[in-house]
């Protein structure tokens, strides 16, 4: 049986913490827009280089990096990439990483419109972050997965406010999610566990809750509400 539950949230996350982020696209871009602007060391990488980050370093005070530079001593690595794009990743990217780094990954399978077939997931029914933890030999924790890119600097709110929109996330790492959720309560949004890495087809595209932007009640309702089975349009 799957959570829904709203997660316990610790009051913030660590100070400070170095925080890599893969992928500079619109939520890779969003992100470090809001993490940098809560005080968090944020590296950021692309598979085109630095020199390409120039513009998104000098608006946020981010360090544009490589990819291995990015992951380096990092408490939170965030992965924000096509999934084809996931098994090019440097071996052994999060060697270097910090012992008890948290991995979020936000990435979406998408068959007809960008990935291909992926036979992990289409043949063997893996989740779309479970087939990701097998390409980088690292659980991750599924999170913005199904948030809209500007909606995360739009729609941040401080804690208690009505308004507040929560998302879901999914993971079998416990520790990992409460740095996750940390994080998320600092940038203006609550958390909504979404249960173990099996369970987390629930916020897959397709879903009740993929680009909901509501509260932890409707959330957790889209949630449960879910079917397993891929539609036409998700699958290769």
């Amino acid at each position: 049986m799957h959570a829904s539950s709203e997660s316990s949230r610790p009051r913030r996350a660590r100070l400070d913490m170095k925080i890599g982020i893969i992928g500079a696209g619109n939520i890779g871009g969003n992100l470090t827009r809001r993490l940098t602007a809560v005080g968090h060391d944020v590296h950021v990488a692309n598979s085109r280089g630095p020199h390409t980050l120039t513009a998104l370093a000098e608006e946020t005070g981010a360090t544009p990096a490589t990819i291995e530079d990015a992951v380096r001593d990092a408490q939170v690595v965030v992965v924000t990439i096509p999934l084809k794009a996931v098994p090019n990743l440097p071996a052994g990217l999060l060697d270097t990483a910090a012992d008890d780094v948290a991995v979020i990954d936000t990435g979406n399978y998408y068959p007809q419109q960008r990935d291909g077939k992926i036979d992990g997931i289409e043949d063997e029914g893996l989740t779309e972050s479970r087939w990701t933890e097998r390409q980088i030999g690292h659980q991750v924790v599924k999170a913005f997965n199904g948030t809209y890119a500007h909606d995360i600097l739009e729609k941040a709110r401080p804690a208690g406010d009505p308004q507040r929109v929560s998302l879901p996330i999914a993971s079998d790492d416990a520790a990992a999610k409460q740095v996750v959720s940390a994080l998320l309560d600092e940038i203006g949004f609550d958390t909504v566990d979404a249960g173990g890495q099996d369970e987390s087809w629930r916020q897959q595209p397709g879903t009740p809750v993929y680009g909901l932007a509501s509260d932890a009640a409707a959330v957790r309702k889209a949630l449960d509400s879910a079917s397993p089975q891929r539609t036409a349009e998700w699958r290769a």
